[in-house]
């Protein structure tokens, strides 16, 4: 199980991932990095593009990251 506290979920039918942050809960469908680094800003994490490589910081589950496409 991952501890890191930002997850990118498998990409849906339709495009787009879900983010979660632990204690937050759901923040949104994103379409692209830009939509995943806004959110986390709006969570109060500044400088967020920085951790999106960093596997202590996000988990990307199901299929590439950085890939948006439908499933």
């Amino acid at each position: 199980m991952s501890t890191a506290p930002i997850v990118v979920n498998p990409p849906s039918p339709s495009g787009g991932r879900r983010v979660t942050v632990r204690d937050h809960g759901i923040l949104g469908l994103a379409h692209s990095d830009a939509d995943v680094v806004e959110f986390l800003r709006r969570a109060g994490l500044e400088d967020a593009d920085a951790l999106l490589d960093d596997p202590a910081w996000v988990k990307w589950r199901g299929g590439r990251a950085h890939e948006y496409e439908a499933a």
